[in-house]
């Protein structure tokens, strides 16, 4: 059985993969490509978000009864990731290089702040609360491979 933090964990690989391709067409001045590839991005980032918010946060919550905890801080940082993304997406369908840049840039250091915490912190503790509730990591993964093969 595949760990709730492995999964997740590759998750966030696969998002920074498409996060890179989207930024590279923009850099190769590719727009077409590069809204290509931000559609991808955000269509995986925002299902990775709702497959945390809806089913992972809630049966760790319950499970510990950390309500105001370690995901309230999360879903606050989703909130600002969501809104660099939509930035950048702008950016790509206005081909403005600079605009983007500037979303990119500092969306991809929140996300490696966001990630590593959630990878070292919070994911762990919910390997030990959930990791064995049933049903748990099939949800998740069936929720972030559909938006992986849209």
């Amino acid at each position: 059985m595949t760990s709730l933090s492995g999964l997740m964990g590759r998750n966030h690989t696969d998002c920074d993969d498409a996060f890179a391709a989207a930024e590279a067409a923009a850099m190769a001045g590719d727009w077409s490509a590069c809204r290509t590839a931000m559609s991808r991005f955000e269509r995986m980032l925002l299902a990775h978000f709702l497959a945390e918010e809806e089913l992972l946060f809630p049966a760790f919550e319950a499970a510990t009864g950390m309500a105001s905890g370690p995901t309230v801080v999360m879903r606050q940082e989703h909130q600002q990731m969501r809104d660099l993304c939509a930035d950048m997406s702008a950016a790509a369908q206005a081909c403005d290089p600079s605009t983007l840049a500037g979303a990119a840039d500092t969306l991809l250091v929140l996300m490696q702040q966001h990630n590593m915490k959630e990878e070292n912190i919070l994911y762990p503790m919910c390997d030990q609360a959930v990791g064995s509730e049933r049903g748990l990591a099939s949800a998740l993964a069936d929720r972030l491979e559909g938006a992986n093969h849209v």
